[in-house]
């Protein structure tokens, strides 16, 4: 079953038992996967392509509750992360910390890296490994740690 049919499935169950929150969620995902279908090309939606779709809404989601945190929006945060837990079950299993970090060591012996210098190099091949797994502000941040530590 693809993401999308996956997706349509959810909405109509949403429908059926009267989640709105889920329901509106749901739609605007599906949204943005239709919008991606009519890019122009004819190339197929590959799964990274969904991947990029549910990574974006889930980064929109964050900063919204940090936004809404900041000015007193409480109820207004806890919709935003009621979305962002919908959004999460269309999600890979995500890792831990630890378990990217030890990850991220296996890519730095397998690049040569090391110094700060092979940054790029190694964020590259570690985001190949851990996209949609993991965020990748983390991932960078643990790039960062092991190369200069």
């Amino acid at each position: 079953m693809t993401l999308n049919e996956r997706i349509i499935a959810d909405m109509k169950a949403a429908m059926k038992s009267g989640d709105q929150l889920r329901l509106e969620t749901l739609r605007t995902l599906r949204a943005h996967l239709i919008e991606l279908t009519k890019r122009g090309d004819e190339k197929p939606i590959t799964p990274d392509d969904e991947l990029a779709v549910l990574s974006a809404a889930m980064k929109k989601r964050k900063e919204a509750i940090d936004l809404y945190r900041q000015g007193g929006r409480e109820e207004l945060a806890r919709k935003e992360e009621e979305e962002f837990r919908i959004i999460t079950e269309y999600l890979p299993k995500q890792l831990s910390t630890e378990e990217a970090a030890g990850i991220v060591a296996a890519v730095i012996q397998h690049v040569h890296a090391s110094s700060a210098k092979d940054f790029g190099k190694v964020m590259s091949a570690a985001m190949k490994e851990l996209k949609g797994k993991i965020d990748g502000k983390t991932v960078q941040e643990l790039v960062k740690a092991q190369l200069t530590g």
